[in-house]
């Protein structure tokens, strides 16, 4: 009797707890079930920091930890002995973490012709060797994954007549990392073909190793190279060095990227005969950083080609060394070199310098803030059209050209367009971050948080050195510990409760959370529907939350002062119909702002002089004082 009695008022404790929340209703989700789990935790801390009584938004509860109270307990005393990273993989996939996967390598050597149509987290060595004729092809490789790696070795090396086809690699992923080693080195004839190589990727880091190397009548194609990538770096080392005749084509490389780092080296070295064409190298880029060195030194009667290099490109920096270098009878051209709307830092250095044979080089359109050193004053024949750089020393004529800062339309507007039946530019709100989940703070709070302990946040997570994760959570901490603008407050957040005591120590209990509902829209003309000030219009006090790249789920947040938020229904602009409903901030003083922000390039005018609006874009969010 008295054990049913026990087991009765358990019962009544636990239905009391789960049912507590003070209206949370659905966005409870799963937490409801255990009030003991880190979700339950959030929701209760929930109801007792904020006053407003404001139904808790699903998209912000959604985001806490998703691990059960077992769970909890178990990393929070591995976390406090340091001993987290002994059982790293569970801890990621139960905390629904960004961390890199553990890849072992594959022995098969696939003797046999292969088509593979899913193909993820795997690694291959010594992948067709030596085999004659035939195709391999794969489809789907590691698309729309969550940080796949994958290594190739020994790729089709000394095959003969074999043809490679790569369809969708790497594409829609997640800090994607992928690499190649010797792929087609010593192949004779045969075809490479890549399409749609890590398009729409977050934080790529690809890199080819001694590509098409010593290979003999080799044809290589890629078309849409990392397309619409954020972040991230490329690296091509040894391409096509010691070929004969090779023919080598890249089309849309890095298109519409933001802020990537690319770099090829050794690039066509001593080939014989070669015929190898870049177009769309950089286009639309956002501050690019790409670097070609030693490309073409030594060949012998090649024909290279760049059409369209770093055209609209926003700042970055990119250089070329030792480009012809020792040629013999070579016919080397540039087209649209440069073009940039902002036009960033460009240095050539050895140019065409010891070539001979008549070797022939040309430049077409080409850009401004540029610099050539050690060109070819003899041995080769130089020309230049259309070259806009009167500082560089070469004789050419000038072609005044406006360089202004490239920025998507719609990114910022007038806050008198927040008017029902406007139209107007919708940016890309998507969010292109990888998805991942706050921790609880009772793990979040053991573990280190600063660039004086990157080393030790290496270990927790097992980074590599001056790997893809050293340096997102390097970037990130480095933005975390910059010292705040005037009258910014700022604060990173790991965790809901984190968050949770920021916006109301700016802002106080009766506070609410906003964000835009959906990504309809983006890019896209949209028409302005039912608009709804925020306070009533009032001038106000916002927080604003974006996240930041790390393996937990972080947020940089900090208080906006002298603003005016507001809610805006969003319209298809030919049928009327709703389609989101979005969250746009108003900066009224834009005083501290640099005189070369976007806004300004964008709407024109510099800082103090006009306000400045932007939408809130998915999964980012505003807090502010509830109504």
């Amino acid at each position: 009797m008295n054990e049913q009695l026990t087991l009765l008022c358990l019962f009544i404790l636990f239905a009391s707890l789960s049912v507590g929340h003070g209206g949370a209703g659905a966005e409870a989700g799963a937490a409801e079930t255990n009030p003991f789990n880190p979700k339950a935790f959030a929701i209760r801390y929930w109801d007792k920091e904020i006053r407003s009584g404001l139904p808790k938004p699903t998209f912000i509860v959604s985001k806490a930890s998703p691990l059960s109270a077992a769970e909890a307990a178990a990393f929070v005393k591995l976390a406090a002995g340091n001993a987290l990273s002994s059982r790293l993989p569970e801890f990621c996939a139960a905390a629904k973490l960004l961390c890199f996967p553990e890849v072992g390598p594959s022995l098969e050597k696939h003797d046999k012709d292969a088509n593979f149509a899913v193909y993820r987290d795997k690694n291959f060595t010594n992948y067709g060797t030596g085999r004659p004729g035939g195709l391999d092809s794969f489809k789907n490789y590691s698309e729309g994954e969550n940080i796949p790696v994958n290594d190739f070795r020994r790729y089709s090396r000394d095959s003969a007549g074999r043809k490679e086809s790569f369809l969708n690699y790497g594409s829609n992923g997640n800090v994607v990392e992928q690499s190649f080693h010797t792929y087609a080195v010593g192949a004779t004839g045969g075809t490479g073909e890549f399409k749609k190589y890590s398009d729409d990727t977050n934080v790529p880091n690809l890199q080819f190793t001694s590509y098409s190397d010593d290979a003999n009548g080799r044809t290589q194609s890629f078309a849409s190279y990392s397309e619409n990538g954020n972040g991230g770096d490329q690296s091509f080392t040894s391409y096509g060095k010691k070929g004969n005749g090779p023919k080598n084509s890249f089309t849309s490389y890095g298109t519409e990227s933001n802020v990537v780092g690319s770099g090829f080296s050794n690039y066509a070295e001593t080939s014989n005969a070669a015929n190898d064409t870049f177009t769309n190298y950089g286009v639309d880029m956002n501050n690019p950083t790409n670097t070609f060195s030693n490309y073409a030194a030594g060949g012998n009667g090649a024909t290279e080609r760049f059409s369209t290099y770093r055209d609209k490109a926003n700042v970055g920096a990119d250089s070329f060394t030792s480009y012809a270098k020792s040629s013999n009878a070579a016919d080397v051209g540039f087209s649209n070199y440069g073009k940039s709307f902002n036009e960033g830092t460009d240095t050539f250095t050895s140019y065409a310098k010891s070539s001979n044979g008549e070797t022939k080089v040309g430049f077409t359109s080409y850009g401004v803030n540029n610099t050539f050193k050690e060109y070819s004053k003899e041995g080769a024949t130089v020309s230049f059209a259309k070259y806009t750089n009167a500082s560089s020393g070469f004789k050419a004529s000038s072609t005044a050209r406006g360089g202004g800062k490239w920025v998507e339309p719609g990114k910022f507007f007038r806050e008198k367009m927040m008017k029902e039946g406007t139209v107007m530019a919708m940016p890309d709100i998507r969010d292109k971050m990888p998805e991942r989940s706050f921790l609880p703070r009772t793990i979040l709070s053991k573990l280190p948080f600063s660039i004086s302990k990157i080393d030790e946040l290496k270990r927790v997570f097992r980074a590599s050195d001056n790997g893809s994760m050293e340096r997102l959570m390097r970037e990130s901490l480095e933005e975390c510990e910059r010292a705040p603008s005037r009258g910014e407050t700022k604060r990173c957040v790991g965790s809901l409760e984190d968050m949770i005591d920021f916006a109301t120590s700016v802002l106080g209990r009766n506070v609410a959370v906003l964000t835009t509902q959906n990504v309809n829209g983006s890019k896209k003309s949209v028409m302005v529907g039912r608009v709804s000030p925020i306070n009533g219009g009032r001038v106000t006090q916002s927080v604003s939350c974006h996240q930041s790249l790390f393996p937990y789920l972080l947020y940089y947040c900090h208080a906006v002062p002298k603003v005016r938020v507001y809610e805006a229904d969003l319209l298809d602009r030919k049928t009327k119909s709703k389609i989101n409903h979005g969250v746009a901030i108003c900066h009224l003083d834009t005083s501290d702002w640099s005189p070369t922000h976007g806004a300004f390039i964008s709407l024109g005018s510099g800082p103090g002089r006009i306000e400045v609006c932007h939408w809130i874009f998915q999964n980012d969010m505003a807090w502010t004082i509830a109504d």
